[in-house]
Parts: C-alpha cells; structure tokens; sequence
C-alpha cells in the first residue's frame, strides 16, 4: 500500500480532526540516534509513521524533533515533520508541534514504537465520543514474571476503566481473592486544550517519585480513561530491543501480516 492509498483509507470515528503526532529526538542516552536506526530496510522512525498512518479515524500524521537528521529522514520517505525547540519531555514536543495546527484530538505515539497496532490506536480514539474523556491511554493484560519489573509500569482502574494509580512496583496487593492484573502501555491521546493545559501543570511529587509523567494529571484530580488490548509491542530502547524487534518484524512480514 502507497503513502497515498493509506491517507485515503482512513473511515471518520467521531467526528472529531484527530491528530497524531510522534515525537522523536536524536540524543538518547541508551540509544544515540535511534529514531534512524535501520530496521527491516527502513529507519525506525519510518516505519512507526506507516504504522501510524493506518490508524482508523485519523486525519493526519506528523513528526515531531528539534534534529535536522530526523526532519531529511522524514521528508526522504515523503512524511510530514514539525520542527521544535528544545523540550522538557515528549508530551512537550507534541504540544508544541500542534500548536498551530486544527486538531480536536491529538493521539501521541512514541518514535521508537515501529510495530504499535494501528488498530488498537484506533480503539484508544474511539472513546473521545464520550464528552467527559480528556485524556486516554492503553493498558494490556500484565505478563508472567512483569509484575517485579520497574520497567513495566502497573496500574489499576475504577469500574469503568478509568485509571486510579500508576506505578513501577506491583499493584495491587493480593492479599485476598485474586483480581486482573494490567500493565500500562505508553501511547496516549488527548483533548487538545486539556493536553496544552496538562504541559502548563508544574510536576507533582507522586510524578517525581515514580518517574511516571501520568502521575501529574491525577495527582491534579482529573481521570485518565484506560482502554485494554491485547496488543503488546516492542518498544525500542537499546541495540538489543532494536535486534528484538527486527526479528519479530521478520516473523510478521513472513506471515503477510506486515507489509
């Protein structure tokens, strides 16, 4: 499929101009210049954006980094790129790279996230037709052997799935009768005035404590609306994800479930 034929193969969820923006920096402490590491014969940063671009529902799709490299990569594959400035976090860069752009919601995929689900994407965005919803992310089922894992961040959710607390230690607790056990997974979408109001909040001491950047909404008394899949992806972090993720690429292409 084209970059053409997949920007026409988009269907209106609810009504609302979706945006979603990937932001993607070059200095990464663990991984210098991931975002254009070579995976499958396309550079991450690639592959992510043709991913993306398959989501259900959504108008447009957009870079976001403050390196020239990334922005020669992203216009060579014939993506669309924002430059920015220098930024706190990602949800900064997103915010900045929408600031002028028409947008109801923006969704915010991470850049070194090359085999996301783009229809679980599409399942995230599907809830923003319930007007209480500002912000919403992912959860997924937590896997054996996760649970001690700080990596894998944990959270537990309200009846309707709205989030109650994120964190790197296992919760809840069972001291009792056994209950699901989730882990959270890092794409988020946002209203777009609640997103801009969310990179004006300063950060929070429960945010602080855990590293975990969510923590700054609810510690601010607003929800965060969880959505399960059953999707589990391979975020690219190190050398030895990026071989990880090669072969599991390998394995989809193989199927013809990846083009």
């Amino acid at each position: 499929m084209t970059m053409t034929e997949m920007k026409t193969a988009k269907t209106s969820g609810n009504g609302l101009r979706t945006v979603a923006v990937i932001p993607a920096r070059y200095a990464s402490s663990r991984f210098p210049g991931k975002p254009l590491a070579v995976l499958c014969g396309k550079p991450m940063i690639q592959h992510v954006y043709e991913r993306v671009l398959r989501t259900p529902g959504l108008d447009d799709v957009l870079v976001a980094t403050d390196d020239s490299r990334i922005e020669a990569a992203v216009i060579k594959f014939g993506g669309k790129c924002v430059m920015t400035g220098e930024c706190r976090t990602g949800t900064d860069r997103v915010c900045q790279a929408v600031r002028s752009v028409n947008a109801d919601v923006v969704l915010n995929v991470q850049g070194d996230e090359p085999l996301i689900d783009p229809e679980c994407l599409g399942q995230l965005l599907k809830v923003f037709g319930d007007a209480e919803v500002q912000m919403a992310t992912l959860r997924r089922k937590l896997a054996d052997g996760e649970g001690s894992d700080p990596n894998v961040v944990k959270l537990v959710c309200a009846l309707n799935g709205d989030a109650l607390y994120f964190s790197r230690l296992p919760i809840p607790f069972l001291r009792g009768q056994a209950c699901p056990l989730f882990a959270h997974v890092g794409v988020y979408a946002y209203r777009k005035p609640f997103l801009e109001a969310l990179t004006a909040m300063p950060s929070t001491p429960l945010e602080l404590a855990e590293s975990l950047e969510q923590l700054r909404v609810l510690e601010n008394g607003h929800k965060i609306r969880t959505v399960l899949t059953a999707h589990s992806s391979i975020g690219v972090d190190t050398p030895d994800d990026l071989l990880q993720a090669e072969a599991r690429m390998r394995q989809l292409i193989a199927r013809g479930e990846m083009g």
